[in-house]
């Protein structure tokens, strides 16, 4: 039985050189290649993969919006997270989302092959450096609407500016950017989006 596979990377030549080695292996065969979240369900519906390899950066919709709007249209597509961002927050977004699997991209050919197989008989997989991580990590301290402020913040923008992307009063801005701030324990909003950012809370 041949397991059939997607996958999604915006970055041509990793998304090349995965599919080159997943065909070497006698019993899969990528079917569908992709560059962003946007298209992963509708090449999902034309192509009927077996697993979709979704990176996490992704234009558009990103690979865990992805992976969540996939197991919703066809639930037995099964998804393996494989990305270069192996970063705690990520693994368990990724797993709430519905994903089977997460693992970093430098991960050898042929156990990134296992874990093609182990995902698509049913069966979690995830990097057990990560898995440790996020036990020592613990969830995310960030609320949703801290999250949505922190992620706006990335640009650099003021407190008027993301007040008026966000729809709030700049009061509400300054008070969740504090918090986020205090939370992350950084210094500044800048290194607290990037604290936030290397956890994978955003």
């Amino acid at each position: 039985m041949t397991i059939r596979l997607l996958l999604a990377d915006d970055q041509a030549l990793v998304r090349g050189a995965l599919a080159a080695l997943l065909d070497l292996e006698p019993d899969l065969s990528v079917v569908a290649e992709v560059a962003s979240g946007d298209e992963v369900v509708g090449a999902a519906r034309e192509h009927r993969p077996d697993v979709a390899l979704l990176d996490v950066e992704m234009p558009g919709m990103d690979g865990i919006a992805a992976t969540r709007a996939l197991r919703e249209a066809m639930p037995g597509v099964r998804v393996l997270i494989v990305t270069t961002f192996g970063r705690p927050g990520f693994l368990r977004r990724a797993l709430q989302a519905g994903a089977s699997g997460f693992v970093v991209k430098d991960t050898p050919a042929r156990q990134l092959a296992d874990a093609v197989r182990r995902v698509h008989s049913g069966l979690r997989v995830v990097d057990p450096a990560l898995a440790a991580d996020s036990l020592v990590s613990g969830e995310s301290p960030l609320t949703t609407r801290e999250a949505e402020v922190a992620r706006a913040a990335r640009d650099g923008g003021t407190v008027a500016d993301l007040a008026r992307e966000l729809f709030l009063s700049e009061g509400t801005v300054r008070n969740h950017l504090s918090s986020v701030i205090g939370k992350t324990g950084a210094r500044t909003r800048a290194e607290a989006v990037r604290i936030a950012e290397d956890n994978g809370w955003l």
